[in-house]
């Protein structure tokens, strides 16, 4: 048990990325970003399919392929299926961004029926 907007430091030199739940089907993690990005030049490609929820802040995140960044507000979430490269193109600067992020098996593995 725990609170998802309890123990974030007041200074944030890097993004702050915390397991909340692990296990071999999924994995939970708390992010918290302000006004972090993703490098230059760097795309976050997984192997597991990632459902992402924006608890708190703003973002903008950028999927390859596609012509414009898809802003994400509170509340927003979306999956991205594994080796969908993407990159966080912004987030709310002076503001802490937090995000749920669920990494799960890939679909194309599941079993049939499930």
């Amino acid at each position: 048990m725990g609170n998802l907007f309890a123990g974030i430091p007041d200074e944030l030199g890097e993004e702050l990325i915390e397991v909340l739940a692990d296990s071999p089907g999924a994995r939970v993690e708390r992010i918290v970003s302000r006004g972090h990005r993703s490098a230059d030049g760097f795309w976050y490609e997984q192997d597991r399919d990632e459902f992402v929820l924006v608890m708190e802040g703003s973002a903008e995140l950028e999927i390859e392929g596609e012509p414009s960044p898809r802003g994400l507000e509170r509340g927003d979430w979306l999956v991205l299926p594994a080796g969908q490269r993407h990159r966080i193109s912004r987030t709310a600067p002076g503001q802490d961004t937090v995000w749920v992020a669920v990494f799960m098996a890939p679909k194309h593995c599941h079993a049939e029926g499930g």
